[in-house]
């Protein structure tokens, strides 16, 4: 059983786990490689459809993460704020070339807009830069009560200056 000081070891073992954060035109964004195995696969050999789901899921808690804001922070209410969580209120989903087994896609995550509550993001799944599956996520912070919650000004700065705020 793992120990608290080999768990914080290992966050600093495998530095590139959390994939990387990027800056592109100006817009904070994070890349995820994912190496395809046999269970993201259905019986003609091809990813299965929620696989590219699971992998946005793991782009956007590591782009959090690598910002300073992962998951078990907000909902253990570090820092007296109200426990919370990022819950997904709207997906649009675009299939547009198939992956295989023993490919090493990347998983790209951009913020599109931030609101008071919620945030668009837009994720791709490439493979040697050619597009296979898009995404435009809407999340929102809400309360474990299901409140919704305003975005902490700190993390919202985190995003950088590219992400557009609504009018």
């Amino acid at each position: 059983m793992p120990t608290e000081q080999t768990s914080a070891a290992s966050k600093h073992s495998w530095p590139d786990l959390a994939g990387r954060l990027v800056t592109v035109a100006e817009r904070r964004g994070h890349v995820l490689p994912v190496r395809v195995y046999f269970e993201d696969t259905d019986f003609s050999g091809l990813v299965y459809h929620a696989s590219y789901v699971r992998w946005c899921e793991r782009g956007r808690s590591d782009f959090l993460r690598l910002l300073g804001n992962d998951h078990r922070d907000l909902i253990d209410g570090g820092d007296g704020r109200e426990p919370a969580a990022f819950v997904v209120r709207r997906m649009a989903l675009e299939f547009l070339k198939p992956a295989r087994i023993d490919e090493v896609l990347e998983v790209e995550t951009r913020v599109k807009e931030i609101g008071a509550a919620h945030l668009v993001l837009d994720q791709r799944i490439r493979r040697d830069g050619a597009a296979l599956f898009t995404a435009e996520v809407m999340v929102v912070l809400v309360s474990v009560s299901g409140k919704p919650l305003r975005i902490a000004s700190a993390l919202k700065a985190a995003f950088g200056d590219g992400a557009q705020m609504p009018k």
